[in-house]
């Protein structure tokens, strides 16, 4: 009885450094925090959680509001990751901050669009119309190409409108007035207030704002753009694995189809990673 009680002990015993064991080997995930806009960003990477965790991945998210703090806190080692900007806005960002930034891989496109209450095409738009948009200087060549490709102003020879101003406009036959110095974030609700003649608004916020860019705006970035939104890293993290499995999580076909699904296209995915 006692050699069976002490063979009983051992195996409880074992069985116990077992699950310590097991407990051990699953706390072995790797965390990862990744700052985003809370739409679709946030949404987006909320999606592929459940798949990273499989793999190995814990992964945080912390929403921003704002276009300013997630790439200071990037950059200050608070996050390991943002997701909320595209190329040209990161690349402006670390030219003024002396930033050393990078893109680990772009996963969808959002298209600016121009909204209003008081004409029904840009063509419609009266001389003198006043247009509003946001103070985001990283996104004036994307607004200047809709006004461009609208027949409305020509730019200057030889600017580049990835890095274009409103000082690059040749050209303006109906004077139009472009004020920015707002928030993208408050574009939404001068739209909804009809100020102006004419509100340009980044697709997030619109959708944001229970507006579907596709059906609700008079004029909308189409789907060449080179503003897809990227996932931004320190230079060299790019190549650590949880960020590599958070981009293929990120860019695989079942994500892209969510997307889709989930947006009804006012965005759009992009898969050239």
């Amino acid at each position: 009885m006692k050699k069976k009680g002490l063979i009983g002990l051992l195996a409880i015993a074992a069985s116990a450094l077992l699950l310590v064991g097991c407990g051990k080997s699953s706390s072995n995930a790797t965390t990862i925090t990744v700052g985003a806009s809370s739409v679709p960003h946030a949404e987006i990477l909320k999606h592929v959680q459940p798949q990273l965790k499989k793999e190995g991945v814990d992964l945080k998210i912390k929403v921003f509001q704002d276009y300013v703090l997630p790439n200071k806190a990037l950059k200050n080692k608070e996050l390991d990751a943002n997701y909320f900007q595209h190329t040209p806005f990161l690349k402006n960002w670390n030219k003024q901050n002396d930033g050393t930034l990078v893109s680990a891989g772009s996963v969808h496109l959002e298209p600016i669009g121009v909204f209003s209450k008081k004409v029904k095409s840009l063509k419609d738009l009266k001389d003198g119309a006043t247009v509003l948009v946001s103070s985001n200087v990283a996104d004036y060549g994307r607004v200047l190409t809709l006004f461009k490709d609208a027949g409305l102003i020509t730019i200057k020879k030889g600017t580049d409108l990835t890095s274009a101003t409103f000082n690059d406009i040749k050209t303006n036959k109906r004077h139009l007035k472009f004020k920015h110095s707002y928030e993208a974030k408050l574009m939404p609700q001068f739209y909804k207030n009809n100020e102006g003649d004419a509100v340009v608004i980044n697709a997030n916020y619109a959708v944001q704002a229970k507006l579907n860019p596709n059906k609700d705006a008079i004029a909308l970035e189409k789907s060449d753009s080179p503003y897809a939104n990227i996932v931004a890293v320190r230079k060299g993290d790019q190549k650590k694995p949880a960020i590599k499995k958070l981009m293929k999580a990120l860019t695989s076909k079942s994500t892209q189809q969510w997307i889709k699904n989930k947006y009804k296209g006012a965005i759009m995915p992009v898969s050239d990673n």
